[in-house]
């Protein structure tokens, strides 16, 4: 697969025209139609239905264009980042994150790390905790903050907390007027909203296995694929969500938060290839070690050992 049929097939898909995405891509229509035969060949099923008028993408195929329109779009970010730097001159760092990560203490974190490094150009890529991966392997992030468990021989994983989950609302749902934390079995019984849909596993994945080592069966009613469009559909009274803590400061009108009873957690790693002993790296593993506390966290022991092999003294 390359880059380049990931581009002609977004295009003919925006298009719904095998002619006017070859316009629009300045190609003649033959080959367009071989590349994306190709793809699809690759692929194993067709991507598009042509028997109808204007085309329309089948079932994989609107799967598929999610994740070609992401890798595009990771691609396109990349290849800025290193335009800047390379025009800079100075030392760069790419963070992968998280949508999550952005309700919580990450933009503190960010904002900490300017200042430890100023002479540090700094950019942001919001991607899933599996797509923090293959993006660390290839040197297309240099670390990433994410929410999901996994073993790589090439990363080191650390935990930096675990963060308790909530239930979001209505702020007109029936169990917004109560106090106290919620039981899981009472939850089960609404209407809920997971997110993301895709890529897993993911957040949705977590909230399932809460409910599934309870033995409790949920009912599922949507699975939005972003963050915000989950809260969103909270707001307008389609159901409700088990979500991350900090979500809690979206301050987005119509919701309420309630605590749960089996006090389930969601963790927060950060993933940086086994071998990076950057001083980027470095300094961010100091600049959490050095405002958790104040947050009332405790220093990820993870990351001190990590900073004692890098020769900084314990503090």
């Amino acid at each position: 697969m390359e880059m380049r049929q990931l581009r002609y097939f977004v295009a003919v898909a925006s298009e719904r025209n095998f002619s006017r995405a070859a316009e629009k891509l300045h190609m003649a229509q033959p080959p367009l139609s071989r590349q994306i035969q190709m793809l699809e060949a690759e692929m194993g099923t067709e991507l598009i239905d042509r028997t109808v008028r204007p085309l329309k993408l089948t079932a994989p195929g609107r799967l598929f264009l999610k994740q070609a329109e992401q890798i595009l779009a990771h691609a396109e970010a990349a290849k800025k980042m290193i335009e800047r730097s390379a025009h800079s001159g100075r030392q760069s760092v790419v963070f992968g994150f998280v949508a999550s990560t952005m309700y919580g203490r990450f933009p503190a974190l960010i904002r900490g790390f300017r200042k430890a490094a100023q002479d540090v150009d700094i950019n942001l890529i919001e991607m899933s905790s599996l797509e923090q991966i293959p993006a660390l392997k290839e040197g297309r992030i240099d670390a990433g903050f994410g929410t999901q468990r996994f073993e790589d021989p090439a990363i080191t994983r650390v935990l930096l907390r675990e963060e308790d989950m909530l239930v979001a609302m209505p702020e007109t749902h029936p169990l917004a007027q109560e106090d106290g934390p919620l039981p899981l079995a009472r939850i089960a019984q609404e209407p809920q909203i997971l997110y993301p849909s895709q890529p897993r596993p993911s957040f949705a994945d977590q909230v399932l296995a809460v409910f599934h080592d309870h033995g409790i069966s949920p009912n599922i009613a949507h699975e939005a694929r972003e963050l915000h469009i989950a809260i969103g559909l909270v707001a307008a009274e389609e159901g409700i969500a088990m979500v991350p803590e900090a979500v809690r400061r979206s301050r987005m009108d119509g919701l309420c938060f309630r605590p749960i009873v089996e006090n389930p957690t969601s963790p927060i790693f950060m993933s940086f290839r086994r071998d990076d002993s950057s001083r980027p790296i470095r300094q961010m593993m100091e600049v959490i070690c050095d405002r958790y506390p104040g947050w009332g966290y405790a220093a990820p022991e993870g990351l001190r050992k990590e900073l004692e092999k890098r020769g900084v003294p314990k503090a």
